[in-house]
């Protein structure tokens, strides 16, 4: 059992990593994401793998391994909170230096790796966002490389693509506080061309879980 506080949401969010919790209480309104293939207990009904739900005052039993979201519905001033973030962040470009990246309003949190799970918090300030359609994910050379998203603040879409242009779209996922994207890899963590398209400013959680055999890129 055991309860791990990770600090990129810090003063912003409260993210917690959650492993072979029998029972966990739920407070205030929280992002409940599970990292696992066996289902979260949520009173009569479960969560399974790569579900995610807004839960409040509520208990989830049988947790093998989650990641939470607490205090993003704390702040009555959404723009405000979201200038703040611009104030902490730096842009997406300047972490990553990827061209489609550059002089787009995207803004990235530290990155943090838990065993073979890597969490980053993502702010998107404009509407379009525009960050450009994308499939490979080069840091990872072993098959089986696999990612979702979580919608913290704000409204979005995830959009994927026959090919690197938007007007091949074939499918869009509304994204909402609490919502995770089902996911689009294949078993060889093959992706199609896809992206997060902004509805409205928003703030959203990456979680990238790398294939036994891959080691996280900074160590």
């Amino acid at each position: 059992m055991s309860i791990e506080t990770l600090s990129i949401g810090d003063p912003f969010f409260t993210l917690r990593i959650l492993k072979e919790e029998a029972a966990y209480q739920i407070k205030g309104k929280t992002i409940v994401l599970n990292l696992s293939d066996d289902p979260i207990r949520v009173r009569e009904q479960t969560l399974g793998e790569l579900q995610s739900a807004v839960l409040q005052g509520t208990e989830v039993r049988d947790v093998s391994h989650a990641v939470i979201v607490e205090r993003y519905a704390d702040h009555a001033d959404g723009e405000l909170l979201m200038a703040e973030i611009r104030k902490a962040w730096p842009s997406a470009f300047e972490v990553r230096g990827e061209e489609r990246l550059r002089g787009i309003e995207h803004y990235m949190s530290p990155k943090v790796w838990v065993g073979q799970f890597g969490f980053t918090l993502y702010h998107s300030a404009s509407v379009p966002l525009n960050v450009g359609l994308h499939k490979d994910h080069a840091f990872c050379p072993v098959p089986g490389f696999r990612e979702v998203h979580t919608q913290i603040i704000g409204f979005g879409k995830m959009q994927q693509c026959r090919k690197r242009d938007i007007e091949t779209l074939y499918l869009e996922e509304p994204m909402a506080p609490g919502t995770t994207h089902r996911p689009m890899y294949d078993a060889d963590g093959n992706y199609p061309w896809h992206q997060f398209e902004t509805i409205t400013p928003s703030v959203f959680m990456a979680v990238e879980m790398l294939p036994e055999g891959a080691t996280p890129p900074e160590l």
